[in-house]
């Protein structure tokens, strides 16, 4: 018996987010942004550098994408501030008139964190790039996606690796929590006042410490929320029990944000948790190395097999890639070339794909029957091999 949907909140221009309807803990959503409104669930495409790899904005529009996810850390090193700042913000910069959300660097922070030094003031480390000194605190996150002016800009947090030992994720979590008072106090965007914040939450794969952090970000008063450091190490099944018994207790009038997951699979899951953003890089880095998402499995494109295969990536596929008669031959044949068609055309089929199964998922929220489309497609992972 599939449980019964709710009828719509009513709609308050004062809320940033509505949740129109639910399937259980699954929700589709509307949120309203100074660019525009996303209906959720939504998957962002990562634009780290300012740009969705080998993909034009308005291909990124055609697919289905409604925003994009820019990285406070890369932007600020190159081009810098007063580049963009000339040019009047991220949107004008990048040619993407929608919605963008930007992280926070706190990503970087755990990336770099064997060349980093970490206080409760913030983080010192040396640049990627030439190795200059760089001293990011939540003052100077807030304030470089202020001048950014995203629609959404992520707070500075403290993200530990997986494996780290409790006492240390404890510790995260309190210095996340201080830092997230200081990016709530900081001045707001005089480019885009209409600017959102929303607030992170950690605590590893401990699910009474996610709890207590929920209580502690969800009192800050964030427009909305988010769920980092899973996907950093530990298997898709704990992340999937991580999910399953915190994500529905987040704010429920705000949006809920899993940050950096994942797969397929990661989205079917979370978003029968209760999720309504995703971001990651699979999409767009898979398809540059040679794979490829179709409901039938995973398509590694240099294999043997599809060195003279006239077939598109996905018959069913409606992508311009494969719509457009683009064949696995001629994939296969640019991919062991190099040639850069072949991330472009790659990198659209499979951000055909993620932007696809999130708007199949809001439908099935809508139609209140979420849990068979879950069914079906864990059925269809498990079957489907790689080749």
């Amino acid at each position: 018996m599939q449980p019964t949907a709710t009828a719509p909140d009513p709609v308050s221009p004062a809320r940033p987010f509505t949740v129109e309807r639910t399937d259980g803990r699954a929700r589709a959503g509307r949120l309203r942004l100074p660019h525009g409104e996303v209906e959720t669930p939504i998957f962002m495409p990562v634009g780290t550098a300012g740009t969705v790899k080998a993909v034009l904005p308005v291909e990124l529009e055609t697919l289905g994408a409604r925003i994009v996810l820019g990285n406070t850390y890369h932007l600020w090193l190159r081009p810098g501030l007063d580049v963009i700042g000339a040019h009047g913000g991220l949107h004008r910069f990048m040619r993407w008139e929608r919605p963008i959300l930007t992280d926070s660097g706190g990503y970087q922070v755990f990336s770099l964190r064997a060349i980093s030094k970490i206080s409760d003031e913030g983080v010192d480390f040396r640049s990627h790039i030439d190795g200059a000194p760089l001293h990011l605190t939540p003052e100077v996150s807030m304030a470089i996606q202020a001048a950014l002016g995203s629609d959404v800009a992520m707070a500075f947090d403290h993200c530990p690796p997986a494996d780290a030992p409790r006492a240390l994720i404890e510790e995260a979590m309190a210095r996340t929590t201080r830092w997230a008072r200081r990016c709530v106090e900081a001045p707001r965007s005089t480019v885009n006042p209409g600017q959102l914040r929303f607030g992170i939450v950690q605590g590893g794969t401990h699910v009474d410490l996610r709890r207590r952090h929920i209580e502690e970000i969800g009192g800050l008063g964030f427009d909305g929320f988010a769920l980092g450091g899973l996907a950093v190490g530990e298997t898709p099944e704990e992340t999937w029990r991580v999910l399953d018994a915190v994500a529905d207790e987040m704010p429920r009038d705000r949006a809920r944000y899993l940050m950096g997951v994942g797969t397929p699979r990661d989205l079917v899951e979370a978003i029968g948790s209760g999720i309504d953003m995703f971001d990651c890089v699979m999409p767009t880095r898979n398809a540059r190395n040679g794979q490829l998402f179709t409901r039938r499995g995973r398509v590694v494109i240099g294999n043997a097999r599809h060195k003279t295969d006239a077939a598109p990536i996905d018959p069913d596929c409606t992508c311009a890639t494969c719509a457009g008669g683009f064949t696995r031959a001629y994939l296969a044949h640019l991919f062991r070339a190099g040639e850069i068609l072949y991330s472009r055309l790659a990198s659209v089929h499979n951000l055909h794909f993620y932007l696809d199964l999130v708007r199949r998922a809001r439908r099935a929220i809508l139609d209140g029957n979420y849990a068979d489309f879950a069914r079906r497609e864990r059925e269809a992972a498990s079957e489907a091999g790689e080749g």
